[in-house]
């Protein structure tokens, strides 16, 4: 078994009590409709290979211990060229033939984990043009406005392509769960649309395959391992790391899992968002089935190109809980203006503060009093529910779909309670804007009885994850339905706002209300915002410890606003903007360079306003300054995106500068088209931190696409010996 076999089970030795640790990676066996060749990269040597590979290849003897060049045909001319590249991410593909010319093979090409080089060899299909139907589907995809219609869609264009019985859309949630999200399917099939699954039914190694691995083949449910000989790698001394071989076993405990609901043969393809695995597209069928490589890569390519355009949607929604929450601060900022406060225009409308989120009520904690709207507790249950959060929110936003689950005593709140979200205001901990959402007792349907005991086996062919699938039914009660990503990106927006805007209020009253001075400078000063208070006579009433801490000076105190201009890049441009401020009473809005005593540089948006007691006396003014390193940053991934783009879309290297190849340029012009999109519709005001690893993960998606459109070039090279 190698060095790993007492700590971790292989096939053979694992049950349900442990298959968490099971190392589906190290099979030490194939499916036998291919062969596998383990080379010694030095002289082409074969020192490991799977037990029946000479007869698959319709070779008289055995192959261990021949080289690769003995085997005849132009495979070893088609493989040298890899010797020494690294192919440690995705297996390249080549189209050769051995003694039989008319007897194809797709060969495909990795390094595994500890050395030699890996040739696995399935025979190659009829070349066939598909690709009128990959840019329809793509197209599709495009014009797919939601994430159901999007998911609706795949599943038909994936049964067509392939020709499964059942073809699902499988989503996974934040706990891991599963659920069938879309399904197409046989009339006379059971139907499994929204059906959950636990997550325990993927382990967490599989699903770290699945995010390497993109496409899975289970050809036939029935098959016989077919071992590797030795069993241990030469090089390593260790069963094979066989995480990247399109041939590898399947675990006997999944393949259980499948004869337990009946199924012949599977076809399982990752959708990757954002970098993680967001759900499969699983395709069943109930009789043994092969699908060739050509059409795998297919699946593949069509998988990258939806799960970029999901990440466009779930951006896009998001995006939109932005747009009303910016709305929500316009209102609160002019009814300071109006009013003298900010509170009214936050609650003069229920449906502005709760639909961002979907709630059925909120509650304000400010300054000790409380302010509801919708459906919400009583107060001095509020009260209670503020006091249990305050260190829960200290680190952000909190959020639970069941209260009473988290504590018993708000048990009798679940009418209206049942969930909560709850975001800081202040540097206050009492200070809180809370959401809340009513019970909703609910059915969820699983695909078998989640709960129902493991027994352990100790022959993994007798295990059954679960021997009936019949449909199981739990009634959910003490919950509300859950809070979504884009829900609590509402709440962390709204948050930061209500935040802007009481700073910014707290600041006007250290003007007008004297008697509060000290208390009133104190919460000033604790906030994380950068806030300058100046006089009418442009003195510094207060600059605040986060905006001092900017300037990284003790030396130069700030003592009027014409110091300021000192410490940026521009310090005309910031005299001019500040001397009409002053004397005009004109509104600043613009971006600054900072240029601080440590000769750093910070690029900075100020909103700078007169604070006015009537219409013609200015009591001070107010300047606020928000660092946008990040936003800058964010800038630079969209401009590097581009030129990824743009490189992506130059004309490719061999065949596809064929004129005859127009319709693959088509192709590859709509995965950019897609991408393009994606990159438009994900706005920078989700979340600015998160921008350039989401821009990264999108062109890392088109750069995949584009290379497995580039494999699937590789139609009938034999005339011409192909390309390497």
């Amino acid at each position: 078994m190698g060095s790993g076999q007492g700590t971790s089970p292989a096939f053979g030795m694992a049950n349900l009590t442990n298959c968490e640790r099971e190392q589906i990676h190290l099979a030490a066996s194939i499916q036998p409709h291919g062969a596998l060749l383990l080379l010694r990269e030095s002289d082409g040597v074969i020192v490991q290979c799977s037990e029946k590979a000479g007869a698959f290849l319709g070779l008289p003897g055995e192959v261990l211990g021949e080289t690769l060049q003995s085997l005849g045909g132009d495979l070893w001319s088609r493989v040298r060229p890899y010797l020494g590249a690294r192919i440690d991410t995705i297996p390249v593909p080549l189209r050769c033939h051995l003694r039989d010319p008319a007897e194809p093979f797709t060969a495909l090409l990795h390094h595994p984990r500890g050395g030699g080089l890996v040739v696995e060899l399935e025979r190659a299909s009829a070349s066939s043009n598909v690709s009128a139907q990959i840019e329809q589907a793509i197209q599709t995809f495009l014009d797919a406005s939601t994430l159901q219609g999007l998911c609706d869609e795949a599943a038909r264009i994936f049964e067509d392509l392939t020709g499964y019985d059942r073809v699902m859309v499988y989503r996974f949630d934040e706990a891991g769960h599963g659920q069938v999200f879309s399904e197409t399917k046989k009339p006379d099939l059971e139907a499994f649309l929204g059906n959950r699954y636990p997550s325990t039914d993927i382990p967490q190694i599989a699903r770290r395959l699945y995010e390497q691995n993109r496409v899975r083949l289970l050809a036939d449910i029935n098959y016989q391992p077919e071992p590797l000989v030795p069993r241990l790698s030469p090089f390593t001394g260790e069963d094979l790391d066989m995480s990247l071989c399109l041939l590898r076993s399947v675990s006997p405990i999944h393949t259980q899992y499948l004869k337990n609901m009946g199924v012949g043969a599977t076809l399982v393809v990752s959708l990757m968002v954002g970098g993680k695995l967001w759900g499969l597209i699983s395709c069943h069928h109930y009789s043994m089935r092969f699908l060739p490589f050509e059409m795998r890569s297919v699946c593949e390519l069509l998988a990258e190109v939806m799960g970029t355009r999901i990440t466009a949607l779930e951006s896009f929604t998001q995006g939109q809980a932005e747009l009303s929450v910016r709305r929500l601060e316009q209102r609160m900022v002019e009814s300071i203006s109006r009013d003298g406060d900010w509170r009214s225009a936050l609650f003069d409308s229920a449906r502005s503060l709760l639909l961002p989120l979907n709630a059925t009520g909120a509650a304000l904690l400010f300054e000790g009093q409380i302010l509801t709207t919708g459906e919400a507790p009583a107060t001095e249950h509020i009260r209670d529910i503020g006091r249990w959060l305050e260190p829960k929110i200290a680190a952000g936003v909190y959020a639970t779909a069941s209260l009473a689950a988290e504590d018993v005593a708000f048990a009798p709140l679940i009418g209206v309670a049942s969930g909560v979200v709850a975001t800081r205001i202040s540097g206050e901990t009492s200070d809180m804007l809370i959401w809340f959402r009513n019970e909703r007792v609910r059915t969820v349907t699983w695909g078998g009885n989640p709960f129902q005991k493991i027994s352990p086996a100790d022959d993994p062919l007798e295990l059954s994850p679960r021997r009936s699938f019949a449909q199981w039914h739990q009634v959910v009660e003490g919950t509300s339905d859950p809070w979504t990503p884009a829900d609590l990106t509402a709440a962390r927006l709204i948050g930061a706002s209500v935040t802007d805007v009481i700073v910014q209020f707290r600041s006007v009253r250290i003007l007008i209300a004297q008697d509060q001075l000290e208390q009133v400078r104190q919460q000033v000063q604790s906030s994380d915002q950068h806030v300058v208070v100046a006089n009418a006579d442009g003195q510094i009433l207060e600059a605040n410890p986060a905006f001092v801490a900017l300037l990284a000076t003790s030396d130069r105190p700030v003592k009027a606003l014409d110091d300021l201009p000192y410490y940026f890049a521009d310090p005309l441009e910031l005299q001019r903007r500040l001397k009409a401020l002053r004397q005009s009473r004109q509104p600043w809005r613009g971006e600054v360079m900072l240029e601080n005593a440590r000769s750093e540089r910070r690029p900075l948006l100020v909103r700078a306003d007169p604070v006015m007691s009537s219409p013609d006396r200015v009591l001070g003014f107010v300047l606020l300054f928000m660092d946008l390193t990040e936003r800058k940053a964010a800038d630079a991934a969209r401009r590097r995106f581009q030129e990824g783009i743009l490189q992506s879309h130059r004309k490719p290297k061999g065949p596809l500068q064929s004129q005859s190849d127009l319709l693959l340029q088509t192709l590859l012009s709509s995965i950019i088209e897609n991408a393009q999109l994606a990159a438009l519709e994900i706005t920078d005001g989700i979340d600015m931190a998160r921008m350039p690893s989401l821009l990264e993960s999108v062109r890392s998606s088109v750069a995949r696409t584009a290379e497995v459109l580039e494999q699937l070039s590789l139609r009938s090279g034999d005339a011409d010996g192909g390309r390497p």
